[in-house]
């Protein structure tokens, strides 16, 4: 007896959808294995001890490093995070929690999502606006923010959309025995959505970690080391912007071996965080 015609329609249906489907997927992991090969061959062989204990140098004058860099970015994306990540978080529990449904909240989250949407250079200037022309110079503490800006609104969202998946009924059975709101909060829900706010804080420490047009506008750069956040200070993606656009072939070797760094560290940052999540 022949199938219908229905069925062989839909199964035909199916099978193009998955292999377009799948089509892409190989394509998108295509382009990122691409990706990272050529990071691999250009960057790996110019990594070396000295590139993280030298700080940068003249052209032609070795030996020359990225410390400087390292160690200003490494202080930009911490002093971010420490801004945004609380932020985002109380934010995200107000509009989960306690607004819901409210037009207040519901106008915060469309805001979200065009500040998620918005180049990152625009933050870049706005927070030029508003504190590095009033003071008279760049600083660390003015990049640290526009980083802080550009985290918050993902920290938000991801906050907001976790907390939503928690079923209420444990919200009640924590309220059935007596627990104050703050309480649950803490205890109930936070924990039901652990794995979702932190790989949302993940992505957003990962976002601002390869920003550049803000930092341009704000922390600037700075070719020496220093741990001053009052003025000017150095980034790994400013410095690898600057080296790789450089004439200079050593400047060149520096952008790619920084360009390599970043992108793994990266990486690792979102593979270590996955792993810690499930084995908690």
């Amino acid at each position: 007896m022949a199938k219908p015609t229905s069925y062989a329609k839909r199964k035909f249906a199916n099978i193009i959808a998955l292999s377009l489907a799948s089509a892409a997927t190989f394509l998108g992991i295509f382009f990122l294995v691409w990706i990272l090969g050529v990071l691999l061959v250009n960057g790996l062989s110019h990594i070396s001890f000295e590139l993280f204990t030298v700080d940068g140098a003249p052209p032609g004058i070795e030996p020359s490093g990225l410390r400087h860099a390292l160690i200003g970015h490494l202080m930009l994306t911490l002093t971010s995070t420490f801004i945004g990540v609380p932020i985002g978080l109380l934010a995200g529990t107000y509009l989960s929690e306690y607004g819901r449904a409210s037009r207040f909240s519901n106008f915060t989250r469309d805001i979200s999502d065009i500040m998620m949407s918005a180049p990152s250079i625009i933050i870049g200037v706005f927070v030029y606006g508003i504190l590095v022309m009033p003071i008279g110079h760049f600083s660390g503490w003015a990049g640290s923010i526009a980083l802080a800006i550009i985290m918050i609104p993902v920290i938000i969202r991801t906050t907001d959309d976790m907390l939503a998946l928690v079923p209420i009924e444990l919200r009640e059975a924590a309220y059935a025995l007596g627990a104050p709101k703050w309480k649950v909060i803490i205890q109930v829900v936070y924990k039901g959505a652990i794995t979702g706010i932190t790989t949302g804080i993940l992505l957003g420490v990962a976002r601002v970690a390869g920003e550049t047009a803000p930092l341009l506008f704000t922390a600037f750069n700075n070719n020496f080391y220093s741990l001053d956040m009052s003025e000017s200070m150095a980034s790994l993606t400013v410095t690898m912007f600057n080296y790789t656009m450089s004439p200079f072939e050593d400047w060149q070797a520096i952008g790619w071996a920084s360009a390599a760094i970043l992108a793994f560290a990266i990486l690792a940052i979102n593979i270590g965080g996955r792993i810690i999540i499930k084995k908690k």
